[in-house]
């Protein structure tokens, strides 16, 4: 087993480094087919490519998973909701609707 991690680590780093490459040199060739003829921008380079791909993972799809885009957490809390007393059932039902919405 240890030694198929040996040749697999190696593999999965270059794969990812091949894929941040790719993706940098398609935001480049996209940015520097579109927007200095449209807009008057001027062209970039693989590695101003790289930052604004980075920026935008950043902006629009955040830095890590979050709970609610995992389809897994449903059958969890029902498996809790399943394991509750009726009480404790009211009880967070009565919370919930405690809680103030965010405006």
């Amino acid at each position: 087993m240890r030694r198929r991690w040996i040749y697999l680590v190696p593999l999965i780093v270059l794969g990812f480094l091949i894929f941040v490459a790719i993706g940098g040199v398609v935001v480049q060739r996209l940015w520097n087919w579109l927007l200095p003829g449209l807009f008057g921008w001027h062209a970039i380079g693989f590695w101003q490519a790289l930052g604004l791909l980075a920026l935008c993972r950043i902006l629009f799809g955040g830095l890590g998973c979050h709970a609610r885009h995992h389809p897994r957490w449903r059958p969890r809390i029902g498996e809790r909701w399943e394991q509750m007393t009726p009480e404790e059932r009211e009880r967070f039902r009565r919370g919930m609707r405690a809680t103030p919405t965010p405006e």
